[in-house]
């Protein structure tokens, strides 16, 4: 299995981070998790194309993880490729229905299946796929494939979520913001690293993502404070960084 970050950031833009989205893949299998601004060029400029993938699961309906998956859409449809499966939580459907509301030229030029999900297993693009809420303003689900990758969506710090992760060979988790920013439905550095030492769980890399502006420049400085905690691997994503799970 191969994972590539497409983007890494958040709602605000930093002008080298995209907003979020991530390539799974493997042998010919290929699934979009999330679309924010900026992941379809990056998924034009990678190996797969856009062409490529045969669903995209989408963990909440936060725009900064759905706006460019109408232009993936058209995309397809211009180029006379099958759509992909679009597969989220309660009111994906309402969601891709309002975009042809929103742009009637759209209206009955082609169709998408959509699937909504709850806390369960599932298949999606020939991956298997647990799910679970977070603890985020909206409904928002994390999602793990197998033992070997838990992808943790937009979350704050919580024991439930990183016991979710317990075993994965890589567990990517937000840490939107430095410790010295209050927030809410969002992860800060020191939290994380004390979840991760308290459970004990056993993952073998974690991977920080979903980086607003005001982490740049301190990567060192959220690495330092969950080192604090956490003795485990964890290390920033960054945009194209592709990681490869035995």
């Amino acid at each position: 299995m191969k994972v590539t970050f497409l983007g890494t950031g958040s709602a605000l833009p930093t002008g080298e981070r995209y907003q979020a989205g991530l390539l799974v893949s493997e042998d010919d299998r290929h699934l979009l998790l999330d679309c924010g601004s900026g992941v379809l060029q990056r998924l034009a400029a990678s190996d797969v194309g856009y062409g490529g993938i045969s669903a995209v699961l989408l963990s909440h309906l936060h725009l900064d993880h759905v706006s460019d998956l109408l232009p993936l859409l058209v995309a397809r449809w211009i180029d006379d490729e099958p759509m992909p499966e679009v597969v989220g939580p309660e009111g994906t459907a309402a969601m891709v229905e309002g975009f042809f509301e929103a742009h009637g030229y759209l209206e009955g030029r082609f169709d998408v299946s959509v699937r909504e999900i709850t806390e369960e297993s599932f298949e999606v693009a020939g991956f298997g796929v647990e799910s679970r809420r977070t603890e985020h303003s909206i409904e928002c689900f994390a999602y793990r494939f197998d033992d070997r990758f838990t992808f943790g969506a937009d979350s704050e710090a919580v024991a439930r979520l990183v016991r979710f992760a317990d075993g994965s060979a890589v567990f990517v988790h937000e840490c939107s913001f430095p410790d010295d920013v209050e927030v809410e439905g969002h992860t800060t550095p020191s939290v994380l690293g004390e979840l991760l030492s308290d459970l004990e769980i056993e993952v073998g890399r974690v991977y920080l993502t979903h980086l607003f502006p005001h982490t740049e420049g301190r990567e060192d400085d959220l690495l330092d404070s969950i080192s604090e905690y956490y003795d485990g691997e964890v290390r920033v994503a960054s945009d194209g960084l592709t990681v490869e799970i035995g």
